[in-house]
């Protein structure tokens, strides 16, 4: 059986239906009225919906423009060092178990420094990377450090793998720089 209103419902259905229209009319007119959020990094632009690419590093496209994500320095050191994690922009946790491979002379005594610093420069711990094999080549030999530190009050920050440098002298510096997350 189909229930029709009678002629004393039409009134209050005909003002539910205008309140629902007015409701969107002015939902809309406030969405315009605000000002356009400038995006000006890749974060802001995943964040506001548009499209990734999957390309390493990631791009992301809006405002007709496009941004690429961060991934620290990885690329151009690649032939030196790399790192099996923490992978750039991951989430990560004290302590931090950091792997990956180095060139033997990224290494002096077997071992090279690691520094966590949080998004503000601050360090927050150090660490030593060991390697894990016979360090005398100028082949990639892995490596281990763990890295314990308490929880900072910004979501990001750099983990900093040093080259070795006994020498002390600049020309003989390097290092590789990862964005981490913070849980």
């Amino acid at each position: 059986m189909l229930l029709r209103p009678s002629l004393k419902h039409i009134p209050i259905l005909l003002t539910i239906t205008l309140l629902i229209i007015a409701g969107g009319i002015f939902f809309l007119i406030k969405k315009e009225n605000q000002p356009a959020r400038e995006i000006t990094n890749f974060n802001e632009c995943t964040e506001a919906g548009n499209p990734i690419m999957e390309s390493y590093p990631r791009r992301c496209n809006g405002d007709g423009k496009s941004f690429t994500e961060d991934i620290g320095n990885e690329l151009e050191k690649m032939d030196l060092i790399r790192i099996e994690y923490p992978r750039p922009n991951s989430e990560v946790e004290s302590p931090l178990a950091v792997r990956g491979q180095a060139r033997g002379n990224w290494y002096f005594e077997a071992s090279f420094p690691v520094q966590l610093y949080d998004q503000k420069g601050n360090l927050l711990a150090t660490g030593i990377a060991q390697a894990q094999d016979d360090w005398m080549t100028e082949e990639f030999v892995e490596f281990k450090a763990d890295v314990v530190f308490n929880k900072p009050e910004g979501n990001s920050g750099t983990l900093i793998l040093k080259k070795d440098n006994p020498s002390g002298l600049s020309e003989y510096d390097d290092f590789l720089e990862v964005p981490v997350l913070f849980e």
